[in-house]
């Protein structure tokens, strides 16, 4: 026999109102409650990660950036380090180091891959191991990868690949790091193969949402290869393109582990000295923490204004 609820009824003011029973309502509230709880509670666990890992070494460096450290001792000096910093030659040197790669990797690193990635997208067979190929040195760890460069491939005798080529094709050799002049093309050529493999795939994606009509309408209008790549390409990805040259800027401004292994740090006649490496020297070779914080907040604020500008030219063209 089927027992049926009945709802009571409650008198209001004179008026009968029914009155159902809350037990399924209560449920559902009870289950957003604890559906609510669990995602504060792993976003506690990020925000803490950021706060313990990210926003307090910022704030601790910004701080010690306006102190000076001695024998324990640590006294508040205002701008002195900032002052001594800027009257350091070798500051000037790391920027001008910096400011050549960042562009010499603008128009290498980052044309290559937006290159290869067209390239992979016409081929119709094998795709997927040629996606692997190209992500494989992703994969290897940058140290293992940039020894191999040092002493497979830059190796100053006949024996380096890279000189063993050029003699093949009757070429002059090259001294590679330890010349003066090769040594910022060469760790720009080392950190493309080592990096570019992200990108790749990220353009690959942005390639593949193409509608195929726009390329159809531009063969029927007699467009060559160069001007698909022109008129269709590049404005489809154009977003990609944007926000992937931000993020090479920023990220070829904080190079360091290139001048580390390649160059043994400065290179020759410090042709290799970064701003990145020139902090690792103040902090861990002149213990000298207070100026290594006085350059990293000198790069944050550089980077930072670089972005809000870019960012709102941006916003202008858009």
């Amino acid at each position: 026999m089927a027992i049926t609820t009945v709802p009571s009824v409650t008198r209001t003011s004179g008026r009968a109102t029914p009155s159902y029973p809350a037990g399924p309502e209560r449920t559902s509230r009870g289950r957003k409650v604890r559906d609510n709880l669990t995602g504060h509670a792993f976003l506690i666990g990020a925000v803490l990660c950021f706060a313990v890992f990210s926003w307090y070494p910022m704030i601790r460096g910004f701080v010690m950036s306006f102190q000076r450290t001695r024998r324990g001792e640590t006294t508040w000096v205002g701008w002195d380090n900032y002052a001594r910093i800027l009257d350091d030659p070798s500051f000037w040197t790391a920027w001008r180091n910096t400011l050549l790669f960042t562009a010499l990797a603008l128009l290498l690193g980052y044309a290559v891959p937006f290159f290869v990635a067209i390239l992979l997208n016409e081929f119709r067979h094998a795709r997927g191991y040629l996606r692997i190929l190209v992500y494989l040195p992703v994969m290897l760890p940058p140290a293992s990868a940039l020894f191999l460069f040092k002493f497979y491939a830059y190796d100053p005798s006949d024996a380096g690949l890279f000189n063993a080529i050029l003699k093949a094709l009757h070429l002059p050799t090259s001294q590679w790091m330890q010349s003066p002049e090769m040594t910022m093309p060469a760790m720009v050529i080392a950190s493309t193969w080592m990096n570019m493999g992200g990108a790749v795939l990220i353009y690959l994606a942005a390639l593949q949402n193409i509608p195929g009509e726009l390329y159809e309408a531009a063969e029927l209008d007699g467009a060559g290869i160069w001007r698909r790549i022109v008129n269709v390409t590049i404005p489809q990805t154009r977003l990609i393109l944007a926000l992937l040259a931000m993020l090479q800027i920023v990220a070829t401004m904080q190079f360091f582990i290139e001048p580390l292994i390649l160059a043994n740090g400065a290179g020759a006649e410090d042709s290799a000295t970064s701003v990145a490496y020139l902090i690792y020297q103040h902090g861990f070779f002149q213990n000298d923490l207070n100026g290594a914080a006085a350059l990293g907040v000198i790069m944050l604020v550089v980077l930072a204004g670089f972005s809000a500008a870019y960012l709102r030219l941006s916003a202008k063209q858009d």
